[in-house]
């Protein structure tokens, strides 16, 4: 991409900012981040630290009173504002990246797509799991046919944390849209609706484990798709062993992978995007097979293919081009928050539900 960069303005320097949309910005061809909001002093440094030719603002409204000076609006504070500033952004005239969920519910998700389609504007969400080493690997296989006919697909996103954090995501408050379900399970069940369509059941479990926990630290998902897949979902804080990252069966063959994605952990670290990122050690690879277990060495092992989170925003600086289309919509994000939604009343009154 050519020319002049287009310039971003990110709220949010906590971790989502800090971590993953400030970095993936800055590595993008064709964009340039302008602006970083931050209310906390602390954050503010660190934001001029990390990238010295910032601006830095301490609210959103500087950024809508620069509207003509700015490109796209990236949205990474909490989850309740995800709605209030989407919607200020929208009718400043302003392209929008949201992060994960877009919103508390799918209607207000509809809405804010409806807005944005009025207006002509790109509105994406940040699903960057689309994007792991192992969902691209995965999908790949799916594509090459090699499982057969899928029938029942197990992701976990498991970790241990007996003590909880605190913090928003913890907090039992409903307007902060706290807890697993709505944070990992946002991750799990879109890549379950990307791989194998919509969801017709939603059955779902969700506990408070952890002593002082406010909201779900230990949740299961399980749902039929349209075309007969049943996925198996699972989004804890309070797993003492963890269990493979993907189990996926067909009737051909099963592929068993183990462990995370590097790319959270590389950014972390505060490593930055560049030769043989996202790639993992053959020792971490999955593998494929039939009546053996992974375990035992059974199946052969499949190369994983590097995670690529830099692509989203790749992705995006196209799309506000013309020269591709939009990565996640927000239509997209509102099919995930109708699972999670029936996922919610189904833990709460014990039924499948129905969509």
């Amino acid at each position: 991409m050519t020319g002049t960069p287009l310039r971003v303005g990110l709220i949010g320097y906590g971790l989502a900012g800090s971590v993953f949309h400030a970095p993936l910005i800055a590595a993008t061809a064709g964009l340039a981040l302008d602006t970083v909001v931050t209310s906390n002093p602390e954050r503010q440094e660190q934001a001029r630290s990390e990238f010295p030719d910032v601006r830095v603002a301490a609210g959103p409204e500087e950024l809508f009173d620069r509207a003509d000076a700015l490109d796209l609006i990236v949205i990474a504070s909490p989850n309740r504002t995800h709605v209030p500033l989407a919607t200020a952004a929208l009718k400043a005239g302003l392209p929008v990246v949201v992060d994960k969920p877009v919103a508390g519910t799918a209607a207000e998700a509809r809405d804010l797509a409806a807005l944005a389609e009025e207006r002509g504007l790109l509105l994406s969400v940040f699903q960057n799991r689309r994007w792991d080493n192992d969902f691209l690997t995965l999908r790949q296989l799916l594509e090459n046919g090699e499982l057969g006919d899928v029938q029942r697909f197990e992701s976990r996103f498991e970790r241990w944390r007996p003590q909880p954090k605190g913090g928003w995501r913890e907090s039992g408050d409903p307007a902060e849209i706290g807890g697993l379900l709505y944070d990992l399970g946002s991750h799990v069940v879109d890549q379950a609706l990307v791989l194998f369509g919509p969801a017709t059941e939603v059955y779902a479990e969700t506990d408070l484990r952890r002593p002082g926990a406010e909201t779900d630290d230990d949740t299961f998902i399980a749902l039929t798709h349209a075309g007969g897949v049943r996925s198996h979902l699972y989004v804890s804080a309070t797993t003492a062993q963890l269990g493979p990252r993907f189990r996926v069966l067909g009737s051909q063959a099963g592929y068993v992978k183990y462990g995370l994605d590097p790319q959270e952990a590389a950014l972390r670290e505060g490593l930055r995007p560049g030769p043989k990122w996202g790639a993992e050690p053959e020792s971490l690879w999955g593998r494929l097979g039939a009546g053996e277990s992974p375990l035992t060495d059974g199946g052969r092992p499949v190369p994983t293919l590097p995670g690529d989170y830099p692509a989203y925003y790749a992705a995006v600086a196209a799309a506000l081009t013309g020269a591709g289309p939009n990565p996640v919509t927000a239509l997209e994000a509102a099919a995930a928050l109708d699972v999670l939604e029936a996922a919610r009343r189904s833990a709460r009154d014990k039924v499948t539900v129905t969509l």
